[in-house]
């Protein structure tokens, strides 16, 4: 081949315009879904889902927006919104690009399970992206290069990644999971654009399922834009409106039990019943309009899982009367399916009268609890200790919360909460139950007396743990092994400590705080606890900083309190997460409510704890009696 004339057609090429072909148009005469990865593998067809249309449209180059943003639900389609521009812009050589994801094992796993199927299956990609088997081809796990450019994918919470070099189009996945700070640089998304100011042609398009109110990414983007919804005509009165989760109605029987089966879409016009089998009519007519003026630089959509076409309106009702009951759950409904920003008002409406108020009188644990655990805070002078039951679906009993007076470096204090532990709890239904796994604090300064006490007693699933009070961390994660021989190797059988999310069991204590009737995820409490007790479980309020200019919220501990009874609670829930690691959680409580029949005796069993003379009067020797807040006294 001739190298002079390979420069000249370059050249030329260089200098033709973009191609008229519109995002949309490409993905409908190209675009072919993975079976890899897609529900429906096979050719993309835009009006399966026409709401993607305009939004494919805005990301070509001959439309002039700059920044497009997308605040969405689940199973909509958004993130094939973006792989069909990828996809686009390797076709025609659209210059260099950046896929961010939140980290960057996210971002191996969408290379590997969306970015590549998409090449192998679309043949004028494969034309276009060396097969990743060629020696120098460009095609690595991380960057694809083809003619006219190349596409890298990094994390968002890699600061090198994200000011490499310069880029002409900028696609960030599910931006409302990033890191408020990389690497001490600032916002993940800023650092990114940054990126793409060399280029006056540049694209960069932002979608994400929503976080929480006044600190979510994709709140603070959409609200910038102009606001556009997609509206749908009735197909009784054709009058025009976008789905509103207010309008989804079902029927009860004649007992008042709801039925998600009958589930329709009541006009908000004309108030007729709209089936779901109009959906599919309705979203072909439909059409995006703006409900705000924008900053004049960015179009931002917002759209619910209402108009998915593979998500029904019945099975979103069922989904949502699951979750209503259970605030965690009830916040992955509002953010995933309808596609909103969740509000923790809980925080502040949450009060100690509010609790007390509803207090019970149960002499043994009751009917309910199937598993007990116990959570362990470590302070300079004391041990606080709070036991929980635990029923189905999370339902939830504190049996008792006492602090333990003495130094933690000694030895003496923890025979006493050995006392505690192996202390058979009186039961309505089985007799006894016992303390099945505890969690211990181990970030105060007695580590070294928590890392032995724990190692000693791993039979017994007891756990050093440490907590993290970073945004999204999971409640429970995997162990370091932190004992070391004398070469600076793990020792197999050593101490661990388990990382536990704070922050995230925060969130669902003060969810379920507000629960107001008796069921999933409900919390009862014994009538002698006392007023301290519910003063430190409520100690604490989500408060809104602002890191480098944007929100942040965090827990702050409320000034002159004292929040023992909610680290306590927080440590017992993730020794409940603990014992999930062993039982597949669908079914230990079933598990767990079979081996208790099983092992019931007729052997007379303590109605109250106190009759234990031994325990009380370790007890009252120890412990101060204005100090002692307990459940069976």
């Amino acid at each position: 081949m001739d190298p002079e004339k390979c420069a000249i057609d370059a050249f030329l090429e260089g200098l033709e315009p973009d191609p008229e072909l519109l995002v949309s148009e490409w993905a409908d005469q190209y675009r072919v879904l993975s079976k890899k990865a897609a529900a429906e593998a096979g050719l993309w067809r835009t009006d399966r889902t026409p709401y993607l249309k305009e939004i494919m449209d805005c990301l070509s180059p001959s439309n002039p927006t700059k920044r497009v943003v997308f605040m969405k639900g689940s199973q909509i389609g958004g993130s094939e919104c973006g792989f069909n521009w990828l996809g686009y812009i390797i076709w025609n050589g659209g210059g260099p690009t950046l896929c961010v994801s939140p980290t960057e094992d996210l971002s191996e796993k969408i290379s590997k399970q969306r970015i590549q199927p998409m090449i192998d299956d679309t043949a004028v990609l494969r034309e276009r992206v060396m097969p990743a088997r060629s020696r120098d081809s460009g095609n690595t796990l991380f960057v694809k290069e083809f003619r006219g450019g190349m596409l890298m994918m990094v994390g968002a919470n890699s600061a090198v990644g994200l000011r490499s070099m310069p880029i002409r189009n900028l696609y960030c996945t599910e931006i409302s999971a990033y890191p408020s700070d990389v690497g001490g640089e600032g916002d993940p998304v800023q650092l990114a654009e940054k990126r793409t100011q060399t280029f006056p042609n540049r694209k960069i398009y932002l979608e994400s399922t929503p976080g929480i109110r006044d600190s979510c990414r994709i709140e603070y983007e959409y609200l910038l834009s102009d606001q556009r919804r997609f509206y749908v005509p009735c197909p009784h009165c054709n009058s025009f409106q976008w789905l509103r989760w207010p309008q989804i109605k079902w029927d009860k029987d004649d007992e008042g039990n709801d039925l998600p089966e009958t589930t329709y879409y009541s006009c908000e016009h004309c108030e007729a019943r709209i089936s779901e089998l109009h959906k599919i009519e309705m979203l072909s007519k439909g059409q995006w309009r703006a409900t705000a003026e924008s900053d004049g630089r960015t179009i931002g959509f917002h759209l619910s899982s209402l108009y998915s076409p593979w998500k029904s309106w019945s099975d979103i009702a069922d989904e949502f009367l699951k979750s209503r009951a259970d605030a965690p759950k009830l916040k992955q409904f509002v953010n995933s399916i309808l596609g909103e920003t969740w509000e923790e008002e809980y925080a502040a409406k949450v009060g100690v009268d509010v609790l007390q108020a509803r207090v019970e009188s149960f002499e043994k644990a009751p009917n309910g609890v199937i598993i007990a655990t116990c959570g362990v805070d470590v302070q300079d002078n004391r041990l606080a200790v709070s036991v929980y039951g635990w029923g189905r679906n999370e339902e939830c009993w504190v049996i008792s919360h006492q602090e333990i007076y003495g130094d933690p470096s000694g030895v003496e204090i923890w025979k006493q909460l050995d006392n505690i532990i192996d202390t058979p709890i009186p039961h309505e239904t089985f007799g006894e139950i016992k303390i099945m796994a505890t969690a211990i604090d181990s970030g105060g300064h007695n580590t070294m007396e928590v890392y032995q006490y724990a190692r000693e007693r791993q039979n017994k699933k007891v756990i050093a743990i440490k907590g993290q009070s970073q945004k999204g961390k999971p409640p429970i994660g995997k162990a370091t092994v932190v004992d070391l021989n004398v070469k600076g190797r793990t020792l197999s059988n050593g101490a661990r400590v388990y990382p536990v999310g704070s922050d995230t069991i925060k969130s669902v204590i003060y969810g379920r705080l507000k629960h107001n009737e008796p069921g999933a995820g409900y919390i009862h409490f014994h009538e002698k606890l006392n007023t301290e007790f519910f003063m430190q479980l409520t100690s604490e309020k989500l408060v809104t900083k602002h890191n480098k200019g944007f929100p942040v919220r965090e827990w702050q501990l409320k000034k002159g309190e004292r929040n023992e009874a909610l680290d306590c609670a927080v440590y017992a829930y993730a020794a409940l997460q603990f014992l999930y690691m062993y039982y597949n959680r669908k079914t230990i409580f079933d598990q767990f409510s079979a081996k208790l029949k099983d092992n019931k005796t007729n052997k007379p069993v303590l109605t109250d704890l106190a009759t234990n003379t031994q325990t009380k009067q370790t007890l009252i020797k120890t412990i101060p009696r204005k100090n002692f807040v307990t459940g069976f006294k």
